[in-house]
């Protein structure tokens, strides 16, 4: 595996690591701005991934999957980070600290909404990456050296497209509440 591949791994453990740290800090430390702080340090981590991944493209590299995944990774990263933050907070509470409500299963017209909804998000998560990956090739210029993230951008478009497809189909056959 290349220092592409290990940085995007240190970057998804780094990403949670900090969620993690900032929740301990703020629930159970009660220290609310250190919690902050911490929870605020996930877009410097998108940061250094697109800085090592621009320097490793700028310097020569031919560009890989694992460059490709870079972009969507960033693109993911900066769409979902809020939300996924959100959904760790609201379970730390509740399983960790043993407060708030507990996390509701959605069903039926509620989850064919918040599906959708998702589905909206990976359409801009789609753009962002897509516009790093378009910037790369731009920069490249060179085919040869980019036909990974080409290729990234069409199995991407097909990821998309099956993803619409299914938050569609929970508006027609939803999601029944467990018994």
């Amino acid at each position: 595996m290349n220092f592409i591949a290990w940085t995007i791994i240190a970057c998804e453990i780094g990403f949670w690591i900090v969620i993690l740290l900032g929740l301990i800090t703020r629930y159970i430390f009660k220290r609310e701005r250190l919690g902050f702080f911490f929870l605020a340090l996930t877009p410097i981590i998108d940061l250094i991934l697109l800085i090592v991944t621009a320097t490793d493209l700028y310097n020569g590299a031919t560009a890989t999957q694992v460059h490709a995944v870079a972009a969507v990774y960033l693109g993911a990263s900066i769409v979902f980070g809020k939300s996924m933050i959100r959904w760790a907070d609201e379970r730390f509470v509740y399983y960790i600290q043993k407060q708030g409500p507990k996390p509701v299963r959605k069903t039926g017209f509620a989850h064919a909404r918040h599906s959708m909804k998702g589905s909206l998000q990976h359409v801009l998560a789609y753009i962002i990456g897509a516009a790093f990956l378009a910037a790369m090739i731009y920069f490249i210029d060179d085919p040869t050296r980019t036909e990974a993230l080409s290729g990234m951008l069409k199995v991407w478009a097909l990821v998309l497209g099956i993803d619409l497809v299914i938050s569609l189909s929970y508006f027609i056959w939803p999601r029944p509440e467990k018994v």
